[in-house]
This record gives C-alpha cells, sequence and structure tokens, in this order.
C-alpha cells in the first residue's frame, strides 16, 4: 500500500482544527500527523515529522499564516493550502498567500463552520491530494521575473505583437482567448499575463477559486499587468486589451450580440464538482466564437475543462495545453491531451508568446 498523505493542521480555531481533522481522516490515504493552534507550535512539532501537505489559517496568534508561509517557503518548500474566511479583509492576505507560494484556498464563513466545513469536506480532500502530488519548483514565488525571460523571447514578443495588432485592424470577426487554470494556476496567470502587451483579443478566465477571492485576485493581476483586468460581472464586454476572471461561485458562458461577444454570469450547478467550471466557458466559446478562439488549459487537478477544449478544437478552434515539465499539477492539461483536443503542447513560458502570435 502506497504510503498516506501526511498533513499538518494549524489553525487557532479548535472547531476548525477538528472539524478538518476528522474530514481528512476520514480517507484511507490521508493521516493528520498533527494539528497546532499558531505557526510557532506548529514549527515545534514539524521539527519531529515534516508533513508532505499544510493547511492553515491566515489570522493567527503569534505569527500570521502569511509570515509561517513565506519562512517554510523560503526554508523547506512545503505543498500549501489555505483555509481562510471569505471575510473581505482576509481574502487580500489569502491572495497575498497565493503569491508566496499557496496552491489553493478554501474558504471558510465567519458563522456555521463546522457544517460548512462538512458540506465542503470533498473540497478540502481534493485539495489536499492535489497538493500532495504538486510540483512547487515550478512555482515562481510571485510576480514572473524579468532575468527569466531571454533577450530573444523579448524580442520575438515584441514582433509578435506588432503582427497581431495588424491582424486584428483588418480582422472581420473579433477574436477570444479562454484559459482554464485550478491548482497552482494563480502564479501561472500571472506569469503569462504578465508578459502580454495589449494584445487584440479579449481573454476569458476561469481559475477554481471561492466566491469574493476572485475579485482581489483580479485586483492584484490588474495592478501587474498592461491588460486590463477585472473579475467579470454579467453583461461585459469581452474587448481588446481586457481580461475577465470568471466570478468564484459563478459559471461564465461567451455569448454574442451581432459582431461583439459579452459574457454571461449566471448561478447553476456546478459542473465537475466546480463553479465557475471551465468545461462550461469551453464549450460557450466553442458554440459562439468557433474558430475565432484560442483555448489554453494550465496546471490544475481533474478534468475539468477536458470535454470544453475537445469541442472547442472540433469547432476549429485552435487549443494549447501546458506541458507536464513546467505544471506544478498536470492533471487537467493531461486529460485535455487524453481527450483528443489539443493542438499544441507547450511549456508555460511560451504560452504568452503563443497568445501574442494569435493576436
Amino acid at each position: 500500500m502506497a504510503d498516506k498523505i501526511k498533513v499538518m493542521i494549524v489553525d487557532d480555531s479548535a472547531v476548525v482544527r477538528q472539524v478538518n481533522r476528522e474530514t481528512l481522516e476520514r480517507e484511507s490515504d490521508i493521516e493528520v500527523i498533527g494539528v497546532a493552534a499558531d505557526p510557532l507550535y506548529a514549527l515545534d512539532k514539524m521539527k519531529l515529522q515534516w508533513p508532505d501537505v499544510l493547511v492553515i489559517d491566515i489570522e493567527m496568534p503569534r505569527m500570521d499564516g502569511l509570515t509561517f508561509l513565506r519562512k517554510i517557503m523560503s526554508e523547506r518548500p512545503t505543498p500549501t493550502i489555505v483555509c481562510s474566511s471569505l471575510a473581505e479583509q482576509r481574502a487580500g492576505a489569502s491572495i497575498e498567500a497565493l503569491a508566496a507560494g499557496a496552491l489553493a484556498i478554501i474558504a471558510k464563513p465567519k458563522l456555521g463552520v463546522k457544517q460548512f466545513l462538512q458540506d465542503g469536506g470533498n473540497d478540502l480532500v481534493a485539495a489536499v491530494r492535489a497538493a500532495a502530488r504538486a510540483n512547487l519548483s515550478h512555482l515562481g514565488g510571485g510576480t514572473a521575473r524579468p532575468s527569466a525571460v531571454s533577450p530573444g523571447f523579448a524580442a520575438d514578443t515584441l514582433r509578435a505583437a506588432q503582427a497581431a495588432s495588424t491582424r486584428a485592424m483588418t480582422a472581420t470577426t473579433e477574436r477570444v482567448v479562454a484559459i482554464g487554470t485550478s491548482t497552482g494556476g494563480t502564479q501561472a496567470l500571472e506569469a503569462v499575463l504578465s508578459k502580454l502587451p495589449n494584445v487584440g483579443s479579449g481573454i476569458l478566465i476561469v481559475q477554481h477559486m471561492p466566491e469574493r477571492f476572485t475579485a482581489m485576485f483580479a485586483e492584484r493581476l490588474n495592478s501587474l499587468c498592461a491588460l486590463e483586468v477585472r473579475e467579470a460581472q454579467n453583461g461585459d464586454r469581452v474587448a481588446p486589451g481586457r481580461a475577465l476572471i470568471a466570478p468564484g461561485g459563478r459559471h461564465m458562458m461567451l455569448r454574442r450580440s451581432g459582431a461583439r461577444y459579452y459574457v454571461e454570469v449566471a448561478d447553476g450547478p456546478p459542473v465537475n464538482r466546480h463553479k465557475p467550471s471551465v468545461d462550461v466557458l469551453f464549450r460557450s466559446v466553442a458554440q459562439v466564437a468557433g474558430r475565432n478562439a484560442l483555448g489554453v488549459i494550465m496546471t490544475g487537478m481533474g478534468d475539468d475543462g477536458a470535454r470544453g477544449m475537445k469541442e472547442m478544437h472540433d469547432a476549429g478552434a485552435l487549443t494549447i495545453a501546458e506541458d507536464e515539465s513546467s505544471c506544478v499539477v498536470f492533471g487537467m492539461p493531461r486529460e485535455a491531451i487524453r481527450h483528443g483536443g489539443v493542438d499544441r503542447i507547450v511549456p508555460l513560458d511560451r504560452i504568452s508568446a503563443e497568445i501574442i502570435a494569435y493576436g
């Protein structure tokens, strides 16, 4: 039998520690090796046995979770999941945690914590399993460093951008880039979008993330990118130079009015256990944009987006998957490839050039 995934839970709430422990220990492949009320207690326990995965809160006594995470990532990088309140003041800190190397956020409300965590237990279990498989060597630790981009790549990017702008002016139909990602995707998106100039296609993004956190994530990306990046609202136009991120807890679909595209943001049941779902976006893009679209699927666990990408491919869209060598978790790209819907497989550091070349 394979070794169990060893988990340490660090949270100042006794209820959260208890419920998370019970939720995880119901799984035969997971072992909770310890719980702690704050990071200093956790560090003492981790000296005796180091976990495969950490589940941490952000606001804790003696040392906050963000400081703890940065310390861990600088000294001994360990897959980490943030279990945080939906409160707005914590959402910003949780987004900083993702930039510092956390792999996922599991949200908890202020009230009804026990029932919420029991209802959302599958999300926590899935996140722990994905984190245990993650390749942390592919986490950038924040904004893509300019030194990582060769002069040749920068020159190629500029030439491709100029060519794309020319094509955009002569095009009779607007183009759409649809991107789907999950575990490890926040840093992957930052790496891709921060390299893009004001491209001629509108960009639509589904990143698996709880509600309220997507708005903060969009604000962070907007501050780092030449593109306008914002959380999508129902009826937003898909415009060149604009990237719209599906809001947590809502599906986002592409719609068309005349020659222009816009998004519909709506509630609905989870698809592939996710809301927003990559498949929902990709299928709508296949139906509405067809060959006037580019689909990109990047790091993440599971198969959300695989079937939708196949529909995009069959409708004439160009489709790209991130390759295994650069993925934090290769699950979603692997399934898209297995379903036969991928035209090109490229490393993360070439995806922005592919988008620019597309236009």
